[in-house]
């Protein structure tokens, strides 16, 4: 496989708001470390051609039930970029949008860059500035994703499209982070909702995964970047083009988005 050539591939794609339908055999990442090594390329395509900037990672398949509806059997990485990060009431074209959908997550914004890994869950809370509430808008811009395989869909950025941050939460150091409820509503009506513990059984034991991890492929978590630590519900996808997204986590806030 050349990497090159499939980031190319990936992020054409990306780039004119087409699904990947298929890819060659030779042109598909076999593992995890030819995925990661075609993820990093395109997003290096990508910023070659627009001008943008790195803003942090997310994580995906964090909750069981999210690895078995993916096919994978833990947590994987993609890469985020400042013009997809929104705040609070960001408004999206769905016309724009590939089947996308809502997931409900408990984000971090790291305060001091990560040297002294390896971390756990009560070690890599020295390196948390805030923790927020988010939507991560996922797309399924496959037309089979089973079919394309796990490493292609991590190369690929793992569904990832956007982000909407809400504002920081005052006093987050008090709160049992893996009790914190979400509920993902939309227009108003409740279809989602989970625990904190869901994602790996405490959001800092995302955290604590990607910054091991990305020590292990020469990559650090650096102060100021976001990380979105997976979604405590079950994604909502958006059949409606005209809707109003909002997720509410207990003692962190909420955050809405608006799809026209």
């Amino acid at each position: 496989m050349d990497a090159e050539r499939t980031a190319a591939l990936l992020a054409g794609a990306w780039l004119a708001r087409q699904p990947v339908t298929r890819l060659a055999d030779s042109d598909r990442p076999r593992d995890l470390a030819e995925a990661y090594a075609v993820q990093a390329a395109r997003q290096a395509f990508l910023l070659e051609r627009v001008p943008d900037s790195p803003s942090g990672w997310k994580v995906g398949a964090t909750t069981a039930s999210m690895q078995r509806y993916l096919g994978v059997d833990g947590p994987a990485y993609a890469r985020m970029l400042r013009n997809d990060t929104h705040t609070d009431g960001a408004v999206f074209a769905h016309a724009e949008l590939l089947s996308p959908g809502i997931e409900c997550e408990i984000a971090v914004r790291i305060g001091h860059d990560a040297e002294d890994a390896p971390y756990d869950r009560a070690s890599v809370g020295s390196i948390i500035g805030d923790v927020l509430p988010a939507i991560e808008i996922v797309e399924n811009r496959y037309d089979d994703f089973a079919a394309l395989g796990a490493p292609t869909l991590v190369a690929d950025n793992f569904f990832h499209r956007a982000c909407v941050l809400g504002q920081p939460a005052a006093g987050w150091q008090t709160l049992d982070l893996a009790a914190v409820r979400g509920n993902t509503l939309i227009d108003g009506e409740q279809r989602g909702t989970g625990l904190g513990a869901e994602a790996m059984g405490h959001p800092f034991e995302v955290v604590a995964w990607l910054a091991n991890t990305l020590r292990g492929h020469d990559h650090t978590l650096r102060s100021g970047e976001i990380v979105m630590t997976g979604s405590v519900a079950p994604v909502i996808w958006l059949d409606d083009s005209d809707s109003l997204a909002t997720i509410s986590l207990d003692g962190l806030g909420e955050v809405s988005a608006r799809f026209e």
